[in-house]
């Protein structure tokens, strides 16, 4: 059977040196995924680099597509991957996290059952150092994400929104549309999910979609995450965009 555009979920990793140690895990659980029938997926790595620390550990597999880039952040990283990237769907999965069994194939079921739906996120679980798991006690119940609601909550949160960037899966024609992920230093994920929000309704999945692996050289672990001026700045620029895309009226129709 040849697969189609249509039948391809492309799974996008942006990744740098200091952990691309961690690619091996990402690719077993990418390898665990069981598809619905007529379905494969795609998996686009890109470097935000140009060393040699990176190539050594991509996995020999014709589905693999890898490519590097000079230094920009994961969100360029990532905006870059789009090149490659040939599936109706897309994915995102951080070099560090894993995917669970079953979470390809849940995003699949969603878009097929619900044709309104531009974009899924699922529940997450913290993968902490010591073997142990940390769930988010702020998950909101299993369906769809009305638009505006991620915004609202995000606001009144203190910038942390209901649902998590790192689940994301979207249909590829808006995430284009949209211009892929905001170039900032860091938040870039939740800039381009309130964007999403802001032009269309989007799913949440109770059931965990991903593990969040937690250690001490990921980006937000960082001290320069937690800058205040910079976070300040961060958040006026999605703040504003989300809310610039509501007032021009535009919205997603899949």
């Amino acid at each position: 059977m040849v697969t189609t555009l249509q039948q391809r979920i492309v799974v996008l990793t942006a990744v740098h040196a200091p952990g691309a140690h961690h690619l091996p895990d990402a690719y077993r659980s990418l390898q665990e995924q069981e598809l619905p029938h007529g379905w494969e997926w795609q998996w686009v790595i890109q470097e935000d680099g140009e060393t040699d620390a990176v190539a050594e550990l991509v996995p020999d597999d014709p589905r693999v597509s890898f490519a590097q880039g000079r230094r920009g952040g994961p969100g360029v990283a990532r905006t870059m991957g789009l090149a490659r990237a040939r599936g109706e769907l897309v994915k995102v999965l951080d070099a560090d996290d894993m995917l669970t069994p079953g979470a390809l194939a849940r995003d699949i079921a969603v878009f097929e059952r619900e044709p309104d739906i531009a974009w899924t996120t699922s529940r997450v679980l913290d993968a902490m150092p010591d073997g142990s798991t940390v769930g988010f006690d702020g998950d909101p119940d299993e369906g769809p994400i009305e638009r505006g609601s991620v915004h609202e909550h995000w606001k009144a949160h203190d910038y942390r929104a209901q649902v998590h960037p790192a689940t994301l899966c979207v249909r590829r024609d808006l995430l284009l549309a949209l211009g892929g992920w905001m170039a900032l230093p860091a938040s870039e994920d939740t800039g381009l999910l309130l964007a999403l929000n802001a032009v269309s309704r989007g799913y949440f999945t109770r059931e965990v979609g991903l593990m969040y692996r937690k250690w001490p050289g990921q980006a937000t672990n960082q001290a320069a995450h937690a800058h205040k001026d910079e976070r300040e700045a961060r958040m006026a620029v999605i703040e504003a965009r989300a809310r610039e895309l509501v007032e021009l009226k535009w919205r997603y129709s899949p």
